[in-house]
């Protein structure tokens, strides 16, 4: 990124943050047509249950644990294949 001009830097981390910002909106609505499908269940009142509630406190919970495990692990097969090529 050194190489690049002012300007040139500037598109860029423009170009990051919006790739940043799509891959929170499609986490987050992944997240909750997951849990709203897994836990909701009863249309009848216009709120949850409070097994639905529960429900949905795991299920978040639970998806962004798995979200954050695979971000480190990609991670660490970026480094690692980073390594392999500065050999």
């Amino acid at each position: 990124m050194d190489s690049l001009n002012p300007r040139e830097q500037q598109e860029f981390s423009k170009l990051i943050e919006h790739k940043q910002m799509k891959d929170f909106m499609r986490l987050y609505s992944n997240l909750v047509e997951r849990c709203f499908t897994d836990c909701v269940n009863d249309f009848t009142s216009s709120k949850l249950t409070s097994k639905e509630q529960t429900c949905i406190s795991r299920c978040s919970e639970k998806f962004l644990k798995h979200s954050e495990r695979v971000g480190l692990r990609f991670q660490e097969q970026n480094a690692a294949m980073g390594q392999g090529l500065g050999r």
